[in-house]
Formats: C-alpha cells, sequence, structure tokens
C-alpha cells in the first residue's frame, strides 16, 4: 500500500456500521499500518445515518477524511452512499448494498427515496461494486452479517491477504458468532 488509504463506512443505525469499522482496524493494524478511525452515530438509534472513517498507512495524522479524498466507501444502503458520494476520490471504489431503508422523511411524506440511486451511485464512482447484501445475509440465517458481507466485498478490492481479514474477525466477533462471520465474508469475498 502507498501512502494512506481513507476508507468511509456508512449506513444506518443498526446495521453494523461501526463493528464493521472494528474490524477493519484490526485488520490494518495486522498489516503493521498506523490508524485512526473515529465515527458518528447522533440519532442511530432512531434510524439516523453512522459514519465511520478509517485512515491507514505508514503514519496517519487525524482520522478525519475531507471531500474527495476517500479511497473507498463501504454503503450499507443506497441513500447513504448517495450522501458521501462527494466524499470520493477520482479512482476511489463504492462498495454498495443494493437495500434501501426509508428515512424519516421519505416515510411522512416530505421527500421521496430517488428511484434511480444506483445509477446516479455508478455515474459519480469509477469503481462500483454493488450486492445484496441482505439478501446473501438472509441465505446465511441472519441478517445481522450484513456488515460483513460488504467487508468481504472491499477486502477483495484491497491489497491486503484474506487470511488477515480473516484473523481480524477472530480477534473481533464473538466466538458464538465467528464461524457465520466467516462464511458472510466469504460471500461477500465472492460476489
Amino acid at each position: 500500500m502507498k501512502g494512506t488509504v481513507s476508507i468511509l463506512l456508512v449506513g444506518v443505525g443498526g446495521q453494523g456500521t461501526i463493528l464493521a469499522s472494528k474490524i477493519l482496524t484490526d485488520v490494518a493494524m495486522r498489516q503493521g499500518y498506523d490508524v485512526k478511525m473515529t465515527e458518528i452515530h447522533g440519532m442511530a438509534q432512531r434510524g439516523g445515518s453512522v459514519v465511520t472513517q478509517v485512515r491507514m498507512g505508514e503514519k496517519v495524522h487525524s482520522p478525519l477524511i475531507e471531500p474527495g479524498q476517500a479511497d473507498y466507501i463501504v454503503a450499507f444502503e443506497q441513500l447513504e452512499a448517495l450522501r458521501w458520494m462527494h466524499f470520493l476520490n477520482e479512482t476511489g471504489t463504492v462498495v454498495v448494498n443494493t437495500q434501501r431503508i426509508m428515512p424519516m422523511t421519505v416515510i411522512i411524506g416530505a421527500a421521496e427515496y430517488p428511484g434511480d440511486a444506483l445509477e446516479q451511485i455508478k455515474a459519480g464512482a469509477p469503481n462500483m461494486v454493488q450486492l445484496d447484501a441482505l439478501e446473501i445475509a438472509k441465505q446465511l440465517g441472519n441478517m445481522r452479517v450484513v456488515n460483513v458481507v460488504l467487508l468481504g466485498a472491499m477486502a477483495k478490492q484491497m491489497d491486503i491477504p484474506k487470511e488477515d481479514w480473516l484473523a481480524g474477525l477472530e480477534a473481533t466477533v464473538p466466538a458464538r458468532f465467528l464461524e457465520l462471520n466467516r462464511q458472510a465474508f466469504q460471500a461477500g469475498y465472492d460476489s
């Protein structure tokens, strides 16, 4: 890895965005990188946005990612990807879950969910990986592993050995959920 890699994980409260960032941080430290992470989860319990920023490299001075500087955006649902696209750099990759979670403004009729969200994301992203992580998680028997499915899809795009990702899962995920999360990671990696 050359320079600093900046990764933005964006989702809605309850999707496991913070756990995914903790796994990512563990994996980066296993690679010997200096890692900084920050999280914003204001109204997460009410279905609000959750954003984590992870930066890794030889020496990282700040966890904050400026607009136009993210190498990766991992979006746990379509609208969150759209909200944060301006952070992606010119050669960046977006990994987006095709799931739609309606925000309160849409639920009460004050706004509409964009029907062409994936097309807008693709137009703004040089590299886009889209997958139905929710359906994959359901097939594995637990909707709560969407986060690890998405990590698997991102991991395939990065130059970090898969074994280190699996070791990061083992260090971060409780033992009783480890096998399910390994399967989720592999399913995302294979998608």
